[in-house]
């Protein structure tokens, strides 16, 4: 009987433990996303096509963030492009921003000039884990820092899947731009001044995820239970890097980004994240967010469902947001200032 009993006990411990080293490697893979995609490696002739500066900057902890810049194309003789105006473009989990810049700059520029980003552990970008919008808040930071000092004073978010989740986190934590600084103390000695950080006039959040493990579980090759998998790895991963990664998660912060308006873009074909959870966070957003969504697109693949549909609707959402914050200054040349020295 004692032997019976131990070999029951012994059959449901071992696979317990596989379980549980499963779910380890799992939450260290989560933290650990592929750097470049390989249809990358076939872009070099369209970015090359594109030009720009590549650019190395600080994410606002120190990390060294690989990026490309591309000065606006004022094409259109009903809409001047305004120097002091960028869109800043995030990518989604694994691969560099090479590929979002391929396919989106080329309209998006019309209408500002374009900041690309690689994330941290990303593309060319430091190695760092991979948070899903936690600790890349402090990469948006830092391409706020570098706007600013490039005389940008309005910015628009623009990111897929990931970086939807990391735009609406960036302007909960960091605030749209619009508060004044604290007053100078007149007694103490002059020093350097940071240059002004852009308001935040909109976000467009393509893709987005409510709570992250959503996205996750769509993935994962399990026959049952890939909720709760995924939270699993999820908890795993926020036991290795001591943090919460859900604490910044789009259903939980999407309401603090308000009054600034928000554009989601949703496939109604996605089975990585359902049309349901850009209705929900829609919702959870307020008055200010609007909602699109396109018949017969997968996750992130809007753009390429309709693409004429989708340049349209974006650019008229961008200029709205531009012209309804331009003040009375007049724009003169179409060119960005020098960047200062020491950016890397």
């Amino acid at each position: 009987m004692i032997r019976r009993a131990l070999a029951a006990v012994g059959s449901i411990v071992i696979p317990v433990a596989s379980f549980g080293y499963l779910v380890q490697r799992g939450a260290a893979r989560l933290l650990d996303a592929p750097r470049t995609l390989p249809e990358e490696a076939t872009l070099g002739p369209a970015l090359d096509a594109l030009g720009g500066e590549v650019l190395r900057i600080r994410s606002r902890d120190g990390l060294r963030l690989a990026a490309r810049w591309l000065d606006g194309e004022p094409v259109d003789a009903d809409w001047p492009v305004d120097p002091r105006e960028a869109i800043l473009l995030l990518h989604g989990y694994s691969g560099s921003i090479a590929p979002d810049l391929v396919e989106y700059a080329p309209f998006l520029r019309r209408t500002a000039g374009v900041l690309g980003l690689d994330f941290r552990g990303h593309g060319g970008s430091d190695p760092a884990p991979t948070t899903f919008g936690l600790r890349e808040v402090e990469d948006v930071a830092g391409a706020f820092a570098w706007l600013g000092e490039r005389g940008v004073r309005r910015v628009a978010l623009l990111g897929s899947s990931m970086g939807a989740g990391a735009a609406l986190a960036a302007v909960a934590v960091l605030g749209d731009g619009t508060l004044a600084g604290p007053e100078i103390e007149p007694d103490l000695p002059a020093g350097p001044t940071e240059p002004p950080r852009p308001r935040v006039v909109g976000i467009v959040a393509d893709s987005a995820s409510s709570e992250l493990p959503v996205p996750i579980a769509g993935r994962l090759r399990v026959p049952f239970l890939r909720r709760q998998v995924a939270e699993l790895l999820f908890a795993g991963a926020a036991r290795r890097i001591g943090e919460d990664l859900r604490a910044t998660e789009p259903i939980r912060i999407v309401g603090l980004v308000d009054p600034v308006p928000i554009l989601f873009i949703h496939g109604e074909a996605d089975t990585t994240t359902p049309v349901a959870d850009a209705r929900r966070l829609a919702s959870a957003a307020g008055p200010t967010a609007e909602l699109w969504t396109v018949p017969g697109a997968e996750h992130g693949r809007a753009h390429a469902t309709e693409p004429l549909a989708y340049d349209d609707r974006v650019t008229s959402f961008l200029r709205r947001r531009f012209a309804d914050t331009r003040d009375d200054v007049p724009i003169i040349g179409t060119q960005m200032a020098p960047a200062p020295d020491g950016r890397s």
